[in-house]
């Protein structure tokens, strides 16, 4: 427990030291934010806004979780494995960040060449497990055991995947994924650190203290967004944890927040579709509530 209380305020301080560098950047070099033209109307002031803050927030919880891990002799092949996954996401959601900046919209990656990329990530965590860990294709539900054997991939093919569209769906307001990503990263520490999975413990502790530090610059009026740089990478690390610690079906509960926003989304396009009508002013449903006020 001492470790990971290590692992949340490193996170934190480093977070919070390269954002002043990264933002003043960004400013520098006019890199921001375009909103969309169907986006509710108070959100056209966040024209501008400096993104790709995901780039601070993930070199400190790799840097951080590389220091912990290093101190607590953790330093394992299954660690290197999930910072790796989260790197790759990185990557991915850098490439349509850079799209959508260089050409001064917001149309990036198209939907199947991002949905292609994070299934060919997520291959890489689910593929170790399977090859590594006896009874890795096993997934628990309480006292029940669903035996998956070679099926397993797909499953945590979509686990990895659906946890990185999510949490990317959940980016739309100033400090939502942040604050809601801090208590669900703090609960995959707790959970993960008793299945037995100290590597995605403290590496899930580091994320919660490096969203605590993000917060101070992305909270209401947001100086940075993490843009598809740290919302798709921050979503594809929570499921790769949950993956890897074997406590898939708990991120159900763990991601309440951004099962909620992607269910929303799904309702909404189903019910367009088939009857021509809206269920929400807006999806996600974090743009229906701010409609509502």
């Amino acid at each position: 427990m001492i470790m990971l209380a290590v692992a949340f305020l490193l996170g934190m301080i480093l977070c919070l030291l390269f954002g002043v560098p990264y933002i003043d950047f960004l400013k520098k070099h006019m890199i921001g934010q375009y909103v969309k033209d169907c986006a509710p109307e108070a959100h056209a002031k966040k024209q501008g806004t400096p993104t790709t803050g995901g780039v601070f927030i993930i070199a400190a919880i790799i840097l951080a979780s590389i220091i912990v891990l290093a101190l607590a002799q953790r330093l394992t092949t299954e660690a290197c494995i999930i910072l790796l996954t989260l790197l790759f996401y990185t990557f991915a959601g850098f490439q349509d960040d850079y799209i959508k900046i260089k050409g001064k919209g917001n149309d990036g990656l198209t939907p199947r060449g991002k949905l292609l990329r994070q299934i060919a990530i997520a291959l890489l965590p689910t593929l170790y497990l399977m090859m590594t860990k006896s009874g890795a294709g096993d997934v628990y539900l309480g006292h029940f055991v669903i035996h998956m054997g070679w099926l397993y991939p797909i499953f945590g093919i979509f686990v990895i995947t659906g946890a990185s569209n999510a949490y990317n769906l959940t980016d739309g307001l100033d400090g939502l994924a942040a604050s809601t990503g801090i208590f669900s990263f703090f609960a995959c520490a707790i959970i993960a650190l008793f299945s037995g999975c100290p590597e995605a413990a403290i590496i899930s502790a580091v994320t919660a203290g490096s969203l605590a530090g993000f917060l101070r610059y992305n909270k209401p009026k947001a100086q940075v967004f993490m843009g598809d740089t740290g919302s798709l990478a921050i979503g594809g690390l929570l499921g790769t944890v949950a993956v890897m610690g074997k406590f898939e079906i708990l991120l159900i509960l763990i991601a309440a927040v951004f099962v909620m926003e992607t269910l929303s989304v799904i309702i909404q396009v189903t019910s367009f579709k088939t009857t021509g009508k809206r269920v929400f002013k807006m999806a996600p449903s974090h743009h229906h509530f701010e409609l509502c006020d």
